[in-house]
């Protein structure tokens, strides 16, 4: 590959998960250094992004943003529209994948089981619960774990919710409800057409949130997990599955929750990300290390399917 190609890291961003961009932006740019390419611009996107990439020039653009807009089509549909090259998955499926009901009206009817849910007003979680606890409330449109709420039997945010208790009813106005799924938290990534393993995912406390996912030593990884290979390979192929049916490309993230008392009945897709961490407690990285492709490799991979 002609490491003189002028790469833009595109970074940072407005989202809520600015800070996990920037180190995943970061990351990618050192490593590309340190694998001598000698043209390597990070590029913490603000609203005049598209006039800073129209002067920098890229010959291709490596999308390490997290979380709107850039993981929602937006700045892909921009660069699309600027005849820029740049990594991971294009306009239509970033549309898809980021909303969670877009992605199961995809998915589902495919044979890939995910939880059924319900959208929900804010507002009217206040007067009763859309269904019977434990349920899980989450934005339709943020990933990381944004704003997930998991609502229990034992009242926590109170019965009904509290008002006066902070949550993300307060933040968003509309959210998915979906039956809470007891058992395990497991994930599969996904680089270029292949599913790469699968890891298994340990909270020290609670559940997989975004702290938890971001702050060391608040989660074990597993990797590879301890399952059953007809498991494993279940969901694998629901992972590469998945990735085919939405029009992934360069990596993706599948992420399960396996009910291990019910076998593979128990195994449910709940999200497919499309735009997956590249910091040094990202799961693509990990995974990918487990299969004997270095950091640096993975990187040099999505950019040479981005140019395609």
């Amino acid at each position: 590959m002609n490491r003189d190609l002028h790469v833009v890291v595109l970074l940072g961003g407005l989202s809520a998960e600015r800070e996990v961009s920037l180190m995943s932006g970061r990351g990618v740019a050192q490593a590309l250094r340190d694998n001598g390419w000698s043209r390597v611009t990070e590029l913490d996107m603000g609203r005049d992004v598209a006039q800073r990439l129209a002067e920098l020039k890229p010959d291709v653009v490596f999308n390490a943003l997290h979380g709107t807009p850039g993981e929602d089509g937006s700045v892909q549909g921009m660069m699309d529209l600027m005849g820029l090259k740049y990594t991971h998955s294009g306009l239509e499926t970033s549309v898809i994948a980021i909303d969670k009901e877009l992605t199961k009206m995809v998915l589902v009817p495919h044979g890939i089981r995910m939880p059924e849910g319900e959208m929900v007003e804010s507002e009217s979680l206040f007067e009763s619960d859309p269904m019977a606890r434990p349920y899980v409330l989450k934005p339709v449109n943020e990933g990381s774990s944004v704003g997930v709420a998991i609502v229990t039997a034992e009242g926590n945010y109170g019965c009904p919710i509290g008002r006066d208790v902070e949550g993300p009813w307060h933040h968003f106005k509309r959210l998915l409800a979906e039956p809470f799924i007891r058992g395990r938290e497991l994930t599969v990534a996904v680089l270029g057409d292949e599913p790469l393993c699968v890891t298994e995912l340990k909270p020290v406390a609670g559940f997989y949130d975004y702290d938890a996912k971001y702050t060391d030593g608040l989660t074990e990884h597993v990797c590879p997990a301890e399952v059953p290979d007809e498991i494993a390979r279940a969901m694998m192929d629901m992972a590469i599955r998945a990735h085919r049916l939405l029009g992934c490309k360069g990596a993706s993230r599948a992420d399960f929750r396996w009910d291990d008392e019910r076998g593979e009945a128990g195994l449910y897709l709940l999200e497919v990300n499309t735009q997956p961490g590249m910091t040094p407690l990202s799961l693509v990285p990990e995974q990918a290390k487990q299969r004997g492709i270095s950091y640096p490799q993975l990187v040099e991979t999505l950019i040479e399917e981005a140019l395609g």
